[in-house]
């Protein structure tokens, strides 16, 4: 045996003809049998399914070959094969491919030429010195044309198949190759100078599977075998001191690919016939008879006209009378009501007459094209309502109605606040006058005895907070006639509110003094920042001071340093400096201060306005354990800070702000963390 395949290209060949080989078993054993036919199909007509009467597939994947196991024993290395096959399918079973592709198969002689040492005429520096094996880098080009087999029918999904044909291979050693090989120094060493390109026949073999991915596009897999006389690439075929390469042997070598299908050549579908008509809808009914007066105990008889009914179908009749079954399948109802009221009485009429059977498949129209249209469904029932009112001594409120019906909170002071409440009433035959009566879940109402009133949402309440806020108000109104009858019928409003500040206690300071306190510290720290942490507000400082204290503060202190220093030297109004020490419990992060971010820190100072309302709260008027100097009474509930969480994305401010500002974040830094 002079040349020999390697173990794994053997397997891969043979496992995928094998596997080729049991897919066609398989698809035969499933279209010969007719309890696998689809409804409607014969066996095996699948042919078709999808298009492929011509195929274009670039593929890639692996080669390898055999060795020639006679004199220096040269091998093709294994490598990389990249090509594009085209084939046409004219029939069921059989398609006609042309191919090429171009494999990396660069080749190695395994033994030394020249015995494997240097010569006596070789330098004295390398004479019987082995010399080493020699190998260069080659293409191998192949074009080729196969018959296809294929085991499963044209256009089927799965479609395994096999093939054998004839090729050209041109093995074509590189550019650089060749000149390597005449290189002076090389060709004296292993005489390698007519190295070139070799073109032999040979023919392939294998198999494969190709999946359909979608009408025009797929996936194949493929492995086949080649064998072609070896190629000499013009060296000598027998030894002479330099390279050779025994003629008269061949090659075998196989290639595993992959690649991707495009699928041509399938006509159109032909347009599909039309969906059998629709059967003419059924003409809307009514009813006749309850015209007039109608009185408690007395029948009455209603008539179903159906004008334009289409002759010769089945129509079924349903009534209903307050939603319970009465009367027969007739066109007529009689009907007696037993107490005063108004009855609702409904028609329902049905056609039942059966559908035409399903279309079939014209067999000009495969059976891939083919969408079963449905069956034209029945005509929809139609209805009829009629009211039939008993004299009653009972007003009737026919509709209550609040315009607008969506109004904003009192905190939105450019909103809509009112609205227009309006009803309809029809007094009972026997009632005589009526009186009116409004009533709200909540809010307030004026002219509330008259058949047209205003509603008020500005006392809704709703809380502060970060989010909005929405209130179903439900508007009654109670009609009352003479006779003590009366009738209720209710609306809803609906109140929304923006997302509201929440204000906290003040924090309070002595007199003339701007230290927070540890009561404030409690405020501040306790109860704000956690709030400002959730990312849902913003905190606003207001500091004010009271008639009776200084206007500028004394001294500021804070961390030393050259801004404290200069910061101290400068005399700062009273209420601002009360916020800049608020602001710095808040933001020093250090000691028991919080580290709120400052830009998350808004201020304002008003001096001795005291328009806001105090809040001092317990803590504010606490005897908590305070410095000397830092206590506080109820006395100095003016002398305060006070402290707002002001949703984040909110542009409203709190009533007690009058020109808000960022927080001076250098000057509160210069403040550290207050003791």
């Amino acid at each position: 045996m002079k040349t020999r395949l390697t173990p794994l290209s053997s397997a891969i060949l043979s496992a995928g003809l094998c596997f080729a080989t049991a897919a066609f078993a398989q698809d035969t054993n499933t279209t010969t049998n007719p309890a696998n036919a689809p409804a409607n199909n014969k066996a095996g007509s699948s042919q078709d399914q999808y298009p492929d009467l011509v195929e274009i597939d670039p593929f890639g994947g692996i080669s390898t070959y055999g060795q020639v196991q006679r004199g220096l024993d040269p091998k093709m290395l294994d490598g990389w094969v990249g090509g594009l096959r085209i084939a046409v399918n004219p029939t069921k079973y059989f398609g006609l491919e042309l191919w090429g592709d171009i494999a990396r198969a660069n080749v190695h002689f395994r033994t030394p030429s020249n015995l494997g040492v240097y010569p006596a005429t070789a330098p004295a520096n390398l004479v019987g010195t082995p010399i080493p094996t020699y190998s260069f880098k080659n293409r191998n080009w192949y074009l080729g044309l196969n018959p296809v087999l294929n085991l499963k029918p044209r256009g089927s999904k799965f479609q395994p198949y096999l093939t054998v044909g004839i090729d050209v291979v041109q093995y074509t050693p590189t550019s650089g190759s060749e000149s390597h090989a005449r290189d002076p120094i090389i060709n004296s060493e292993f005489y390698s100078g007519n190295l070139n390109d070799n073109l032999q026949v040979g023919f392939n073999y294998g198999g494969g599977v190709k999946w359909h991915l979608s009408d025009h596009f797929g996936l194949r897999l493929d492995a086949r075998g080649t064998w072609s006389r070896n190629p000499t690439f013009d060296l000598p075929n027998y030894p002479d001191g330099g390279i050779y390469i025994p003629s008269r042997d061949h090659v075998l070598g196989f290639q595993g690919t992959v690649g991707l299908v495009w699928y041509f050549g399938q006509s159109k579908c032909p347009p599909m016939p039309p969906a059998p008509p629709a059967p003419a809808p059924l003409p809307t009914p009514t009813i006749t008879g309850a015209e007039g007066t109608i009185c408690q105990g007395k029948p009455v008889t209603l008539h179903a006209n159906l004008t334009g009914a289409p002759a010769g179908h089945n129509l079924t009749y349903a009534w209903t009378v307050n939603g319970q079954a009465q009367g027969g399948n007739t066109a007529d109802l009689t009907f007696t009501p037993n107490n005063t009221g108004s009855f609702n009485v409904q028609l329902t009429v049905t056609d039942t007459t059966p559908p035409p059977p399903p279309m079939e498949r014209p067999k000009n129209i495969p059976v891939r094209c083919w969408v079963q249209p449905p069956a034209p469904a029945a005509a929809a029932p139609v209805t009829a309502t009629a009211t039939l009112t008993v004299n009653d001594t009972t007003p009737q409120i026919t509709s209550v109605t609040a315009s607008p019906n969506e109004l904003m909170c009192a905190a939105n002071a450019n909103g809509t606040h009112t609205a227009n409440l309006s009803a309809n009433v029809a007094p009972s035959p026997c009632g005589g006058n009526l009186t009116y009566k409004w009533t709200v879940s909540e809010g307030s109402v004026s002219n509330d005895t008259s058949a047209n009133a205003t509603f008020d949402a500005s006392t809704v309440n709703f809380e502060g907070g970060a989010q909005g806020q929405t209130k179903t108000i439900t508007a009654t109104l109670t009609v009352t006639d003479e006779g003590g009858k009366t009738a209720t019928q209710s609306t809803t409003i609906t109140v929304n509110c923006q997302p509201q500040f929440v204000r906290l206690d003040d924090v309070i300071f002595a007199k003339n003094n701007a230290r927070v306190n540890n009561c404030g510290k409690r405020v501040l720290i306790d109860d704000a920042a956690p709030k400002v942490a959730s990312g849902d507000y913003n905190i606003v400082l207001v500091g004010h001071r009271d008639t009776d204290e200084e206007a500028n503060v004394r001294e500021m202190r804070g961390r030393r340093g050259r801004a404290a220093r200069r910061a101290a030297a400068e005399r700062r109004a009273l209420d601002e400096q009360r916020v800049l020490n608020a602001a710095a419990v808040l933001s020093g992060g250090t000691g028991t201060c919080a580290k709120v971010d400052p830009t998350r820190i808004k201020v304002d100072w008003v001096g001795t306005d005291q328009t806001s309302e105090t809040k001092p709260g317990l803590c504010g008027t606490s005897n908590v354990k305070e410095r000397k100097g830092s206590r506080v009474t109820e006395a100095d509930k003016n002398r305060r800070v006070e402290v707002y969480l002001v949703p984040r994305n909110s542009q409203a401010m709190p009533p007690a702000v009058k020109n808000v500002k960022d927080l001076p974040e250098r000057e509160v830094k210069a403040l550290g963390c207050p003791k």
